[in-house]
């Protein structure tokens, strides 16, 4: 089976009751990339990719069609199968993964339909169909943010997440505390992100005065060596996002023991097949870890809830998708949904996703 020929989209995804607030960057709406792959057996598979913002990464959606148009012409042809693609792809531009991935997780849907399994089964096997989810808590004042971290916790929610950054670091402290008090007892598990944005001093400032808190403290300062730094001077399990853009780097950083866990955006690695690979160190090294994305629709929210179905549950720290966030489905049968603070892979071949027809409008390049 080869790739015989390859469309290109874009979507708007306004975000519900925005702005999406972090630490250095308001979002309102978010412009979402898709593939779709046709094979020369007449089957086709769909994949996605959708940055947060300019600044959130390095990645927007400007760059990811044009890094997609630069690829097409010579994918057409292809295998589709993960190693010969992977190493076409790379052989046609360097870097760009979260462009890439698009075509894996296209790549991957395509698989399944030909095999006619899920794309659980062409990463291993799914342990669970019911997965835990997570609500992240934009940045916001002390008294708000744990409003709304109580009705999350009514909601179901095993695990929250609290954006800081971006002002006061007696804020933060404050808005901690405050969640803190909101969901405790209930067995709710708290991660603090700071998205990058912290220095080192506040990081260290923020740990030592909740130090009576239980969290995990997510990418709270800029670079690796910011990590490496803050490492014996906090008091929380410390988690690498932004700054894990590579299978190496995640290989590394469990290796040397600078963090205890990852939250790991699908996009970021270049797709599920480099993620397959990166759930296989976290497995090797005890690590737990998030299966999510940036942001994006149905496609992306049910490769994350597909890959994530294939981790150890005691390793899974939840599946992160947008739908909260957005409104409508790509696929109004089986768009992926987050009931009581949980979400399950779609049923059905491959991604079991399969966009409305004309949802998308005309391709904006076709090969």
């Amino acid at each position: 089976m080869k790739i015989e020929e390859i469309h290109l989209y874009q979507h708007e995804l306004p975000v519900l009751n925005g702005p999406y607030r972090m630490a250095r960057a308001d979002v309102y709406s978010l412009t979402t990339t898709l593939v779709k792959l046709v094979a020369d057996n007449g089957l086709f598979g769909w994949g996605e990719t959708c940055p947060v913002g300019p600044t959130y990464a390095e990645s927007h959606p400007a760059g990811a069609l044009a890094a997609l148009s630069a690829m097409a012409p010579g994918l057409i042809g292809a295998d589709v199968l993960p190693m010969p693609l992977h190493d076409r792809m790379e052989g046609l531009l360097n870097g760009h993964s979260y462009a890439k991935a698009a075509v894996d997780i296209a790549m991957h849907d395509l698989l399944g339909k030909h095999y006619g399994v899920s794309v659980s089964d062409l990463l291993g096997g799914a342990l669970a169909d019911r997965l835990p989810s997570y609500y992240a808590v934009t940045i916001g004042a002390p008294d708000e943010v744990a409003r709304v971290a109580a009705e999350k916790r009514a909601e179901g929610y095993p695990r929250l997440q609290l954006k800081v950054g971006g002002r006061a670091i007696e804020e933060d402290v404050a808005a901690v505390s405050k969640v803190w008090e909101a969901i405790r007892g209930s067995g709710i598990r708290l991660a603090v992100d700071g998205n990058r944005s912290l220095t080192t001093r506040d990081a260290i400032r923020l740990s030592q005065e909740c130090a009576h808190i239980p969290f995990i403290l997510e990418q709270p300062c800029n670079t690796i060596e910011d990590l490496q730094k803050i490492r014996g001077h906090i008091n929380h399990a410390l988690y690498m996002d932004e700054n894990c853009t590579s299978l190496g780097t995640a290989i590394t950083a469990a290796g040397t023991g600078l963090v205890d866990g990852f939250g790991m955006k699908v996009t970021r690695l270049g797709g599920l097949h480099p993620m397959r690979g990166f759930r296989d160190v976290c497995v090797a090294r005890n690590l737990p870890h998030t299966c999510d994305d940036a942001w994006g629709g149905d496609l992306i929210a049910a490769a994350c809830a597909h890959i994530g179905a294939t981790v150890p549950p005691a390793l899974l720290d939840g599946v992160w998708i947008a739908a909260p966030m957005i409104e409508g489905h790509f696929d109004s049968k089986n768009g992926v949904s987050v009931e009581g603070g949980h979400v399950r892979p779609p049923k059905g071949v491959g991604l079991g996703i399969v966009p409305e027809e004309g949802m998308f409008g005309n391709p904006l390049a076709s090969f």
